[in-house]
This record gives structure tokens, C-alpha cells and sequence, in this order.
């Protein structure tokens, strides 16, 4: 199981929209193979806060609708630690829940969706999956789709 902290930096997000993102991220775990007791966190935000991440750590002056920062992903001249009792931090996902409704409005279908998306888009990004080529679009997406599926929010939900 894994150990999610939600944080809703915009005080509107309703319990059940947490609940379903910690049981598709639990499903996502269980489907991937990925260890007990792995940590994480998603923290909801406004448009205006993404912005400001997506401009600070991205270098990118707009909104966005999902970022992720992996712990994992060793920077330059960063040292890997390595503990037995240490559990997994995977990282940080951070949703604007205004992208989330604009874009569920966009693609015609419900926010639920739409949210479980973006965080599952977000968790496969923490786990090392990219969408930079060709190749590794098409294997993220797969995966991703197939995900949502199996746990029942396909396109038309």
C-alpha cells in the first residue's frame, strides 16, 4: 500500500475526489509492481500557484494542469542514499484542480476523470516514465490508458 499525503492548498477539494485518487494510485501501485509503503505526495493547487512552480522549477511562464518532481531522479553530482529500513519516496505531484475542471469541460467528460488522469500521468512520471520521444509517448500512454481502464474511468467517464 501506498503512503500518500494530500495537501489542498485550495481548500475545495471535496474528500471524494481524494479518495478516488488514492485508490487509482493504490490500483496503478498494485498493477505496476511497486514495494509497500511507498511514499508520496499530491498536493492540489489554482491555476496562479502551478504557474508559479511551472515558472520556478520548469522555466515555463504558464499554468499547467500537472507536475511532478521525482525524488529519485539523481541530479548532477548528487550521491543515491541508501538505507534497508529507509522507505521509497518516490516525489511530489502537483495538480491545478482549475485545469482540471477546464479540461474535463474541454474533453467532454466528467472532472473524477479528468483528476484521475493528471495523477496517474503524474505518478507515472514520478516512477520514470517520459513522454520527450516517440517511443516512450506511445509506452506512457499505453500504460496509462490501459490503467484507467481496468480501474473503470475510460475516456467517456
Amino acid at each position: 500500500m501506498l503512503i500518500i499525503d494530500f495537501i489542498d492548498e485550495t481548500d475545495h477539494v471535496a474528500d471524494e475526489a481524494q479518495e478516488l485518487v488514492d485508490r487509482l494510485l493504490q490500483f496503478a501501485a498494485g498493477k505496476i509492481g511497486i514495494e509497500e509503503e511507498t511514499e508520496l505526495s499530491v498536493t492540489f493547487v489554482g491555476n496562479d500557484r502551478i504557474h508559479e512552480i511551472n515558472k520556478q522549477y520548469r522555466n515555463k511562464d504558464a499554468a499547467t494542469d500537472v507536475i511532478s518532481f521525482a525524488l529519485e531522479e539523481m541530479g548532477e553530482g548528487e550521491v543515491e542514499i541508501v538505507g534497508a529500513d529507509m522507505p521509497r519516496m518516490l516525489g511530489d505531484i502537483i495538480i491545478s484542480i482549475d485545469r482540471t475542471k477546464e479540461q474535463a469541460e474541454e474533453y467532454g467528460h466528467s472532472f473524477e476523470r479528468e483528476l484521475g488522469f493528471l495523477a496517474l500521468h503524474g505518478f507515472l512520471h514520478l516512477l520514470g516514465y517520459d513522454h520527450m520521444t516517440e517511443e516512450d509517448e506511445k509506452e506512457m500512454f499505453t500504460k496509462q490508458k490501459d490503467i484507467l481502464e481496468a480501474y473503470g474511468l475510460s475516456r467517456e467517464s
